[in-house]
């Protein structure tokens, strides 16, 4: 499917993918704590009929709003086999943090991004229960509720606030992960794991954590934050220090400052 705009419209853009967070989180809010289907997907986490519901809703809204080729965390099942080099795809993670959600704590997030002839150019962060919206879209910077936002300045690792996630299903990159976070924890002022990556991302945006890091995410979870981190003046990489790509299996979300230092720590203990 072809946009019909033959030029990227960031105004158009951000307005579709706000109304299709406002759809998807009106979804969230009436199955939040009323769940009647769970089930496990395979290497993939847990999934509910609101991740399937609030897709829908989010796609309907883009393919109507602003029409590009769509791929979503359900509609994929959780993989994903063939990735373009090219076109325009909006990239969806309809529910964050399902098993926050789950389980009734609060901190799940929507994220919608938008890759525009293979580069990132839009990404959008909703926050239901904080009633919170980071947006971003290329050259154009980064905001939270309005307010642009950058990364912190703090080029110390003892003052320094980190996060982190764990994926049980993998127990290798689980060990590795493991070793990563034994190092830095004991440098570190603090490692957090609020338990949804795109949320993470924002939070390196504004400055709250000076860097993430994760391994084994997928593009719908890193997409619209690494458009936000990126336009708040932050560093995204992979574990090789590559320019972080949304296929790649590692990210390193940090500010230009302590990059270097946590760099150096994963790279002790990195197998990609």
């Amino acid at each position: 499917m072809k946009l019909n705009n033959q030029t990227f419209d960031p105004v158009q853009a951000l307005v579709a993918a706000q109304k299709a967070a406002q759809a998807g989180a009106k979804v969230l809010e009436q199955y939040f704590g009323r769940l009647k289907q769970v089930s496990e997907k395979h290497l993939a986490g847990l999934v509910s009929e609101a991740d399937l519901a609030s897709e829908d809703a989010i796609k309907g809204e883009l393919q109507s709003l602003y029409p590009a080729q769509f791929l979503g965390e359900e509609s994929s099942h959780g993989t994903v086999e063939v990735w373009p080099s090219e076109g325009n795809w909006w990239i969806v993670d309809p529910l964050d943090g399902t098993t926050n959600y789950i389980h009734r704590f609060p901190i799940y997030c929507i994220s919608i991004g938008l890759m525009w002839q293979g580069e990132l150019a839009l990404g959008l962060v909703h926050v239901p229960a904080l009633h919170t919206t980071y947006h971003a879209t290329k050259g154009g910077g980064a905001y939270r509720n309005g307010e642009k936002i950058s990364v912190s300045e703090r080029s110390s690792i003892r003052d320094s606030l980190l996060a982190t996630g764990f994926f049980r299903d993998q127990p290798e990159a689980l060990k590795e992960q493991i070793e990563i976070f034994s190092k830095l924890v004991f440098e570190a002022r603090g490692i957090r794991r609020a338990g949804a990556a795109a949320y993470d991302l924002c939070l390196v945006a504004e400055g709250v954590f000076d860097a993430f890091w994760e391994k084994n995410l997928k593009p719908w979870d890193t997409a619209a934050g690494t458009v936000l981190v990126r336009e708040a003046g932050g560093v995204v990489k992979d574990y090789s220090g590559a320019d972080y790509n949304i296929t790649a299996p590692c990210i390193l979300a940090s500010n230009q400052n302590i990059y270097s230092t946590i760099y150096r720590s994963i790279s002790d203990c990195r197998t990609c």
